[in-house]
């Protein structure tokens, strides 16, 4: 059993959008109209807004990742992503999609999907990643073109071609589509940058929410979600 207005924002609807929807009537279940917000749904129930029935199933959520914070779904001793989150939904099985590090902050999908997560993480599908990197030092073009033919880093990882745009002297937006441990760390490191402070910005066609603060969320609209399926 889960809240009648949770079931609404599983679905893409945002929450006052979701409440404002079931208090004027325009919901049911199966069959019956409810107008009460905190009214209990079961799972298999049929779940009609405006007479048109509910996709249930999958849950995706786009959360704005505070740093302190680990992107697990269970850590004995660091607060995890998934402690951002309301109860109802931490019992769904959710889990991020790829990877922060605890001092990064920025875009992270949580789903409960794991076919569309295994395409979005899959090394074959090349799904850029973008980051807002601040670095210890001046950007310079010779740092762009050296990321741009593929970095090897000092272990002997051979990195894809990467972009860097160059968005101050000590700034940039840096696009990679592989998601190796500390990669974007070490990566500028290997230039002799070392990186200050790391934001995901992007995810394929998926765009951080700046209306989000660090440490919010929300559901993925159903227009996020159909580009999200079709790249």
């Amino acid at each position: 059993m889960e809240r009648l207005d949770r079931v609404l924002s599983a679905a893409g609807y945002g929450r006052r959008e979701a409440k404002g929807l079931i208090a004027q009537g325009r919901v049911q279940v199966d069959g019956a109209v409810v107008t009460r917000a905190e009214a209990k749904c079961p799972q298999d129930a049929v779940v009609r807004v405006d007479g048109a029935a509910l996709e249930r199933g999958s849950i995706y959520l786009m959360l704005h990742k505070p740093a302190g914070v680990v992107s697990a779904t269970q850590d004995d001793r660091e607060r995890t992503v998934l402690d951002l989150l309301p109860q109802d939904l931490r019992r769904r099985g959710l889990f991020p999609v790829g990877r922060l590090d605890k001092d990064a902050t920025g875009l992270l999908l949580l789903t409960d999907d794991g076919a569309l997560a295994h395409r979005l993480l899959s090394p074959r599908k090349h799904v850029d990643k973008t980051y807002l990197v601040t670095v210890a030092g001046a950007l310079e073009e010779a740092d762009r073109a050296a990321l741009a033919a593929g970095l090897v880093l000092g272990d002997g990882l051979r990195c894809l071609p990467a972009r860097l745009e160059i968005a101050g002297p000590s700034a940039g937006l840096l696009t990679i589509q592989e998601g190796k441990f500390h990669q974007v760390k070490r990566m500028m490191a290997c230039l002799g940058k070392p990186v200050t402070s790391l934001k995901r910005v992007s995810m394929g066609p998926l765009t951080l929410d700046e209306g989000l603060e660090p440490g919010q969320w929300r559901p993925l609209t159903p227009a996020e979600l159909s580009i999200l399926r079709e790249s």
